[in-house]
């Protein structure tokens, strides 16, 4: 169960995103701050907490005693999403604030998810318009795009996809203002989901040269790591909406 986010508020400091300091750090360790039902809080964490299309991150938190627990359902726990809680079995939680915690990430899976989720933005720049989901998988991963009736070649944006990360273009991040962004609407291309707000700042991804977003989620260093993919389906979804497929080619 999930205490109401004031409760949350109340109770424990903003969790520090290792995740979003270095999207390729694998281990860590951490303080355990107490439990939010079978939620475990940490002072901070290396799991991405699932949100913005992509899933939580997996792996293992080991504590002292040398026990060890499966990490698959990570969360924010606010929504401003400045906590983050990692499920437990039911009641472990409980009694084990002041306890160190050593996180060790399933790294193989968060990179292919890395690299899925860097190949949607560059989906984004192939089609450019505006985005109405999307999907992030550890395989695969779709963008739906509110496009009027046209056709849409499969093969042209599968080339132009694998042009644009063969350009090996750099990957960076920072962050503005959110009087910044709401004075450039036109940096959110997503039309379902928009940046959290509350904590005064907005994160914002850059491929170097081609595109520019606000985005929480982890994302590879250059484009060119990537990989090849492939344009699996092309899908209408209503009058106006498009679904594009991709997957490692």
């Amino acid at each position: 169960m999930i205490p109401e986010a004031s409760e949350i508020t109340s109770s424990f400091p903003a969790t520090r995103m290792l995740f979003r300091e270095d999207a390729y750090l694998q281990a860590a360790d951490a303080t355990v701050l107490g439990a939010s039902g079978d939620f475990l809080v940490l002072d901070s964490t290396l799991f991405y907490a699932a949100s913005g299309g992509q899933p939580a991150d997996h792996g293992t938190i080991t504590l002292p005693s040398g026990e060890s627990f499966p990490i698959t359902e990570v969360r924010f726990l606010d929504p401003a999403k400045t906590r983050i809680g990692h499920v437990l079995p039911s009641g472990v939680a409980a009694g084990l604030a002041g306890q160190n915690a050593r996180l060790a990430l399933d790294w193989e899976r968060r990179h292919r998810l890395m690299r899925v989720h860097t190949a949607l933005h560059l989906l984004s720049v192939v089609l450019p318009y505006p985005v109405t989901g999307g999907a992030v998988n550890a395989d695969d991963g779709r963008l739906d795009f509110d496009i009027p009736e046209a056709g849409l070649d499969r093969e042209a944006i599968e080339a132009e996809l694998n042009r644009l990360i063969g350009t090996d273009a750099s990957v960076t991040d920072r962050l503005i203002t959110e009087a910044e962004l709401d004075a450039n609407p036109g940096l959110v291309k997503t039309m379902s989901v928009q940046p959290p707000r509350g904590t005064g700042t907005v994160r914002l991804v850059e491929i170097a040269g081609l595109d520019l977003q606000p985005c929480g989620g982890t994302h590879v260093k250059n484009t060119g790591e990537i990989g090849r993919m492939a344009v699996t389906a092309i899908e209408k979804k209503g009058k106006m909406n498009r679904r594009v497929r991709i997957a490692f080619a």
